[in-house]
């Protein structure tokens, strides 16, 4: 079977790998499903593997986490043989033909909503997870830094759950033209307006009340979150840090007296189902998220597509071949 494998920093190729077996019973107790990838799509959080940053360690199989596929072989009960769903593979190791993963890290699809949207559960369901630590969004000023993939699922989350207004930001037009149609009220383009003033004008002065940072990685935005956030808000910090972060102005934060939040790891038992529920009831439509799809044998070119935000890409697939081809 073929397996991704990063060579070189922003290069990746397809290798032939031994074939991917499921132990004849459950390892330590744990059920497990033998997996087979039918449509994936990148990630914010792929990218560190990717260009080789040395932020983690890269292995075969790096990096892909968010798919839909079928179930070749189980070891448990909760699946059967032919199933299709949505798994979640341990480390982002899903860069496989077939691979092995805990049954408790899958979970059904809802066959109300085409594939490529169903496959948006595994976001959402992060996005989900993270706004849970919030008391509450309702009639609440929102200011989402970053417009990528995950900030467009926070806009058609918070307009969802009935922020009074909900204003993006991004340095990209392009993406920025995707917002309004995934629930931005506003939008402010931060390489032509200061978003500091901008957001001043649209609340009276009196600026967030909850500010999502969804940059991360290392263009990081938490200074300018303090500055968009008003006096005794909160900051919901999610996307992926390096390390550490040089230069935060705390003393800042700290005479605001701001709350800051983080999130990572979502449930599958409730953070998941609640994002394909979400997305099978039409709650959230999220047509507009999907702007690019390719063929596995085009994964270099897929990456580049999604690093580089050609043509102001949010979301792009990958179309695995199907059994035996």
């Amino acid at each position: 079977m073929f397996a991704g494998l990063i060579t070189a920093p922003s290069r990746i190729e397809l290798v032939d790998t031994p074939n991917a077996t499921l132990p004849s019973a459950p390892t330590d107790g744990a059920a497990q499903i033998l997996f087979q990838p039918q449509l994936g799509c990148l990630c914010g959080s792929d990218m560190p593997f990717f260009e080789q940053t040395g932020e983690f360690e890269v292995e075969l199989g790096h990096s892909l986490h968010e798919i839909i596929g079928t179930v070749v072989a189980t070891n448990g009960q909760k699946f059967s043989e032919g199933d299709r769903v949505l798994a979640v593979p341990d480390n982002q190791l899903g860069m496989f033909e077939q691979f092995v993963v805990g049954e408790d890290r899958a979970i059904p699809l809802d066959t109300r909503a085409p594939i490529e949207q169903a496959l948006m559960a595994q976001p959402l369901g992060t996005v989900i997870c993270a706004l849970k630590k919030l008391p509450g969004v309702l009639d609440q000023d929102v200011v989402v830094v970053g417009q990528g993939p995950i900030g467009q699922l926070y806009n058609a989350s918070l307009r969802n759950l009935g922020a009074r207004q909900v204003i993006g930001i991004d340095p990209l037009n392009e993406r920025l033209r995707q917002s309004a149609s995934l629930g931005a009220t506003s939008t402010i383009c931060s390489r032509e307006t200061d978003p500091i003033e901008a957001v001043a004008d649209l609340t009276g002065g009196r600026m967030a009340d909850i500010v999502v940072e969804a940059v991360g990685h290392r263009d990081q935005a938490l200074n300018l979150c303090i500055d968009l956030c008003r006096k005794y808000g909160k900051i919901l910090y999610f996307g992926v840090p390096p390390e550490t972060i040089d230069g935060i102005r705390w003393r800042d934060m700290l005479v605001k007296n701001l709350s800051v939040h983080t999130s990572i790891h979502p449930d599958f038992d409730r953070d998941f189902p609640l994002a394909m529920q979400w997305i099978g009831e039409g709650r959230v439509d999220l047509t507009n998220l999907i702007t690019h799809r390719y063929a596995v044998a085009e994964i270099q070119k897929a990456f580049e597509t999604f690093g580089q935000r050609v043509d102001g890409a949010l979301k792009v697939l990958v179309d695995f071949p199907t059994a035996g081809a």
